[in-house]
């Protein structure tokens, strides 16, 4: 249970990290008038943009295999 617990950790703090480098979202901090304030912003567009690119990376390297596979099967006939 605590091997599971640490393993959830390590990814959650993964995909943070992975967020913040993507610039999925961003954190910002004021102190003005002696109050600490905290901004949390996500960028729905940019999270958009590269789940289209990953999509379109998958589908490329799928048809690759098909057609490695195809030519594979040209040589065996």
């Amino acid at each position: 249970m605590k091997r599971s617990f640490i393993v959830l950790v390590c990814i959650v703090a993964g995909v943070a990290g992975l967020a913040l480098y993507r610039g999925w979202f961003g954190v910002a901090a004021d102190n003005a008038d002696g109050k600490r304030s905290v901004t949390v912003t996500v960028d729905k567009d940019k999270i958009e943009q590269d789940k289209d690119k990953a999509v379109q990376k998958v589908q490329g390297l799928g048809q690759q295999a098909k057609d490695k596979a195809a030519a594979t099967t040209q040589k065996v006939k």
